[in-house]
């Protein structure tokens, strides 16, 4: 009779914390691992304990630098070297996403090469949440499941009693996801059309739409320096916005992401803990309100280790 293949839960160092809360969920410890760090910066990940046979979930996201996705690479390939039967990496923020497609001649795809990768390593299944690109999918020779943020950040919107609400998205591609929210909500939807300079360099913003009078959420998936948000809440403001707040799933908060943020017309800026905020406490975070993910990660972990459906833990 063959045996159940019993599910264990590891973390990689970006993603300890967020792990932790994953595990409690789920009424699991974390599996013991260690990582061995030479000299000159090279690093080896291990596993102090047995998982030949185990449905082997690993948790990490992947943000620069690349230590944190090559060190995820590794340790799928350790287990699988250690014989489990299937290793399914948990990436709670997928990084490299936003090189999807060639925007200009000579550059790399680099969420393609990131997924190959991932195959090479011996990678059976990838858990993944707001991906920049839902075509990203695509990319993959194996299954995907790709969690929406919405089925946590729309109840606490909700929760907030907000009235005259409109929803924004930053620009033409956040469209969908603005749409979806204000169909939930009820809601108004206003486009934001921005044209670039340069990478992470907004040269100019307008707004499509009814402005006015209105309390604004610009959804979107990531807030990298926070240049876009700030430049859109101050154009909404501007036009005639009572407040303006935003919602991201993913705060990648880099350079002066969290100055721009506390100088902003911003009320608030809601966002998950996929990538853990700086622990640095010069950094003003007064205006950032967190929700974790944890528990929606834990239900779609149990629910494929026991082949479930998922799509109905989530609003669209």
């Amino acid at each position: 009779m063959q045996k159940e293949h019993k599910m264990k839960l590891f973390a990689c160092r970006a993603s300890k914390d967020f792990a932790l809360k994953v595990a409690e969920t789920l009424g699991l410890n974390l599996g013991a691992s260690d990582v061995l760090t030479f000299s000159d910066g090279e690093f080896q990940p291990s596993f102090n304990e047995s998982v030949r046979g185990a449905t082997v979930f690993i948790i990490q996201s992947t943000p620069p630098p690349t230590d944190n996705l090559f060190e995820l690479l590794l340790m799928i390939d350790a287990a699988k070297r250690a014989s489990a039967h299937k290793v399914i990496a948990v990436m709670p923020y997928f990084g490299w996403a936003r090189q999807d497609r060639k925007d200009k001649p000579r550059v790399s795809i680099g969420a393609k090469l990131v997924a190959n990768m991932l195959h090479a390593a011996g990678c059976d299944r990838v858990m993944t949440c707001d991906l920049h690109a839902d075509q990203i999918q695509g990319f993959f020779d194996f299954p995907v499941d790709h969690i929406y943020a919405s089925a946590v950040f729309l109840p606490y919107i909700k929760s907030l009693n907000i009235q005259n609400l409109a929803i924004a998205a930053p620009d033409m591609g956040g469209a969908k996801r603005a749409n979806a929210y204000a169909r939930y909500l009820e809601c108004p939807v206003i486009i934001c059309h921005k044209s670039r300079e340069k990478a992470n360099v907004v040269a100019s913003i307008t707004a499509i739409g009814e402005v006015a009078g209105k309390n604004i959420i610009i959804v979107d998936d990531m807030v990298d320096t926070a240049g876009t948000l700030a430049k859109a809440a101050n154009v909404l403001k501007d036009m005639g916005a009572v407040s303006v707040r935003a919602c991201a799933t993913h705060p990648v908060f880099s350079g002066p992401a969290y100055e721009k943020i506390a100088n902003s017309a911003l009320e608030e800026v809601i966002v998950s803990d996929t990538i853990p905020l700086s622990n640095d406490p010069a950094k003003d975070k007064s205006k950032i309100t967190v929700l974790t993910m944890a528990k929606m990660f834990a239900d779609i972990i149990r629910k494929v280790y026991n082949y479930e459906e998922i799509s109905s833990s989530f609003i669209n």
